[in-house]
């Protein structure tokens, strides 16, 4: 235990003398670098800008930002801060390496230590020199043990602490059980045990002489929790405990075990398992490269082709809106049949056109949820761009699909498209499963148990006031990642592609932001474009009425094929089948037999089939052939034999049809009705207009008014870009010099830092005396929106009830209207 354990390249503790005496000296002794470090870590700081590094200080202490602050540490270095909370306030370094290492000493904590608690100073959590350190206080008080919180090391109170409220006669008694000497205060008994439970060769005598059973129930306490129940009458196993100290009551019927007991017992250490290096993530099973970039590719296609199903599917209006918002459950289950899925795949491909900005509720009376114009826009993109569009969205994202199904806090299920989906770590955690991946081997997947457990190691600690680590979204949103990753094409096989590398930053630690993101996504779009099946321009035409797409389409021929057949099969090839209602489908839009005919002809890399060249001649021989048109409806036909074929079929009874004419026929039921009706029978009606036109029947594509993508909801404030930390760092500077700025004793103003006070004829004295002889000056000021501010100036020239000077304060030239100037005072020194 007497070994330095401090690392060669740790510097000397300073002299007493250079010792700060609180946390806003110490980041008053920061270079901006290492303030710009701080911001960037705790960018809750700078919102909004501290007036001084007082103030910044205070700020890095309050209950919400250190709660942020222990939130953001990894697994180490909260353990070194929870470490700190139970030693000795202020803590040497050598203390605090004990307390990790154990009384064995461990070279790893040895080796991380000087990182953990650079990354504590760095981050205003811990202050002082290696030979006082201290935690910040309200850190120490979300840490240190109480009977309301336990310490997450499981240690107790202290023997003080814990004798605070026990008899003076009471600590005598146990001092002469234990085979101390009495003493004639308590203060000195306290210390005396302190020492004798401190001593490790003391101690060991002592626990020699202990029964088994007593020591078996130490063992029981001996990691957390140090509380145990007695009786009012204790077992003598107990009462040999009690009363030596071991165990010391806390409240009636409560006795705990003091920290310095635990710690001899556990051999110094104040966690039973520290955890100073990361667990490595290590490859579940290794493909080839290129195996997983084709599988990627292959996934990266099917989820552009099931995006573009999904809404072609709601082109004409999707599902209505729920009153809460969002689709019901109805209405998910019928889009996860219409894209053959389950339904939390098809939430999230319903969430992931939502956050691409490609759907959203059109705001209508009867609202409903539809395309926006930006599909269309989308769907002219060459198929990796298409892509790219979608992997950026899902990585910013916030909204998580996966909650879909679940319950808030208010036990309302959670609706896909709906309110409360956003968890605003999912992007980062997101991003971190990807950044995992890529530090494996090329072609390495890796296990979620074990991505998992590094992931709890350098985020463990999710509710530091009430100390829960059973939280489990973090562990939630990295499964849904790994298979959301799948399903877009990010990962094949669970390995990371390479347009899956491409997204992330090299080295990719940091999540990419704005333009860095945009050429991310640029990159890999690049590198998936020769990945993905170049589109084809034809089918394969069979006799048994299908055709075979052996690929994607080009996209007039998908579209028209989607109207002239149906979709029979999908997956590495498309096949469509062509029935009598699929072809009346594309003569109901327009098209004639001969143009039907061209179209296959012209996209058939094979002889149309006689049966399909008969099919589409019977349907064109019979569509039209029966008139429609609103009288309330009737039907017309040149054929009177027909139309008696009609009427006399059972079917049409619902009908309701009365002959007016040898060759029309009229109904009660409107027209729609009749012709869905007709066309049940196996009829091939068409609507005619009132002109006796047939209406052409082409699907309305309906879109919502432009609509942008919905904004992630940040986890805390934005980390500050570089522009925003140099003129913060610049602003607290500066009012820092304000504000310690040493003045004249004959002029100093109150105390408590407020501003100072003279009278108009004495401030336009000292300012016009100032301009001569060039010295700097103190003033208070009051601006337009009644904003109270100290500055150091250096007057130029007083005119016209204005002087114009040199702000300190600002790094440049201002000019201040006298009578917004609340007092002057000189200062000892002009500013450096």
């Amino acid at each position: 235990m007497s070994v330095n354990h401090r690392p060669p390249e740790e510097p000397a503790p300073p002299a007493a003398a250079a010792q700060p005496r609180s946390l806003a000296e110490q980041l008053r002794a920061r270079d901006d670098a290492s303030l710009a470090a701080l911001l960037q870590a705790r960018p809750d700081l700078i919102t909004p800008v501290p007036t001084d590094l007082t103030q910044l200080a205070t700020r890095a202490g309050t209950r919400a930002s250190v709660v942020r602050a222990l939130e953001h540490l990894d697994r180490f270095a909260l353990q070194t801060a929870e470490a700190l909370a139970v030693a000795p306030d202020p803590a040497a370094y050598d203390t605090l390496l004990a307390l990790l290492a154990g009384d064995e000493g461990d070279p790893e904590v040895t080796g991380a230590l000087p990182r953990a608690l650079a990354t504590l100073r760095e981050q205003a959590l811990v202050w002082g020199a290696d030979d006082r350190l201290r935690l910040v206080r309200t850190a120490r008080e979300l840490l240190a043990p109480s009977p309301q919180h336990p310490s997450p090391t499981g240690l107790g109170p202290t023997v003080a602490e814990a004798t605070a409220g026990m008899s003076p006669g009471r600590i005598q008694e146990i001092l002469a059980t234990a085979g101390l000497p009495t003493t004639h205060d308590a203060v000195s008994a306290v210390v005396s045990l302190t020492e004798l439970f401190t001593d490790r060769r003391r101690m060991r005598a002592l626990l020699d002489g202990a029964p088994a059973d007593s020591l078996e129930v130490l063992s029981r306490l001996v990691w957390g929790p140090p509380y145990g129940q007695v009786t009012a009458d204790p077992a003598p196993r107990l009462r040999w405990l009690l009363d030596r100290g071991l165990l010391l009551p806390t409240a009636p019927g409560t006795v705990v075990l003091p920290r310095e007991v635990a710690l001899h017992l556990r051999a110094g250490r104040a966690h039973q398992k520290t955890e100073p290096l990361p667990p490595d993530v290590e490859p579940a099973v290794t493909h080839r490269p290129q195996v997983v970039d084709a599988t990627a590719a292959g996934q990266a296609y099917t989820a552009l082709a099931t995006v573009e199903e999904l809404l072609k599917d709601w082109d004409e209006g999707g599902p209505a809106v729920l009153r809460a918002g969002g689709l019901s459950v109805r209405d998910l289950k019928r889009t996860a049949v219409a894209l053959d899925v389950p339904e939390p795949i098809a939430a999230f491909w319903v969430e992931l056109a939502y956050a691409a900005g490609l759907l959203a509720s059109d705001d209508e009376a009867d609202e409903q949820y539809a395309a926006t114009p930006a599909y269309d826009a989308w769907l002219e993109l060459p198929a990796a761009e298409r892509w790219t569009r979608l992997a950026t969205a899902w990585l910013t994202a916030t909204r998580t699909p996966g909650l879909v199904g679940g319950r808030d806090a208010k036990d309302r299920t959670l609706s896909a498209l709906g309110p409360g989906l956003d968890r605003s770590a999912a992007p980062e955690v997101r991003h971190r499963v990807l950044a995992l991946l890529a530090a494996l081997p090329e072609g390495g997947s890796a296990a979620a148990d074990s991505l998992i457990t590094r992931l709890h190691w350098e985020r463990p600690l999710r509710n530091p006031e009430s100390q829960t680590r059973t939280d489990d979204l973090r562990a939630r949103l990295a499964r849904w990642a790994l298979s959301e990753a799948e399903l877009l094409g990010i990962t094949g096989r669970g390995a990371l592609s390479t347009h899956g590398r491409a997204l992330l930053a090299t080295p990719p630690e940091a999540p990419l932001t704005g333009a860095e993101l945009a050429a991310a996504a640029s990159r890999a779009g690049r590198v998936l474009a020769p990945l993905l099946p170049a589109p084809l321009g034809h089918v394969l035409l069979q006799a048994d009425l299908t055709a075979v797409a052996p690929g994607p389409l080009e996209r007039p021929l998908a579209d028209m094929l989607g109207v002239l057949a149906d979709v029979e099969s999908k997956g590495g090839a498309t096949v469509y089948r062509f029935t009598p209602g699929s072809v009346r489908r594309a003569l109901d839009a327009g098209r004639s037999a001969s143009d039907l005919h061209a179209f296959l002809a012209a996209h058939s890399s094979t002889p149309v089939p006689q049966p399909l060249t008969y099919l589409i001649d019977d349907v064109a021989r019979r569509h039209g052939h029966l008139r429609i048109g609103a009288a309330s409806a009737y039907v017309r036909c040149d054929d009177d034999a027909l139309l008696n074929e009609i009427l006399a079929d059972k079917r049409s009874a619902d009908l309701r049809l009365r002959r007016l004419a040898p060759t029309v026929l009229a109904a009660q039921s409107d027209p729609a009705t009749l012709l869905e009706g007709l066309r049940a029978m196996g009829f091939a009606p068409a609507a005619e207009s009132a002109e006796g036109d047939v209406l052409i029947a082409r699907a309305h594509a309906h879109r919502t008014p432009p609509r942008t993508a919905p904004e992630p909801v940040p986890e805390g404030p934005p980390v500050p870009d570089a522009t925003l930390l140099t003129a913060a760092i610049r602003a607290i500077r500066a009012g820092d010099l304000a504000s310690t700025a040493p003045r004249k004793a004959a002029a100093a103003p109150a105390a408590n830092g407020s501003l100072p006070r003279t009278t108009s004829a004495e401030t336009l004295a000292t300012m016009q005396a100032a301009v001569l002889t060039g010295e700097p000056l103190w003033i208070g000021y009051v601006n337009a929106e009644g904003s109270a501010s100290q500055r150091v100036i250096a007057p130029i020239r007083v005119e016209g009830g204005f002087v114009t000077a040199y702000d300190h304060t600002a790094d440049e030239v201002r000019t201040y209207p006298l009578h917004r100037i609340t007092g002057v005072a000189e200062l000892a020194d002009g500013p450096a």
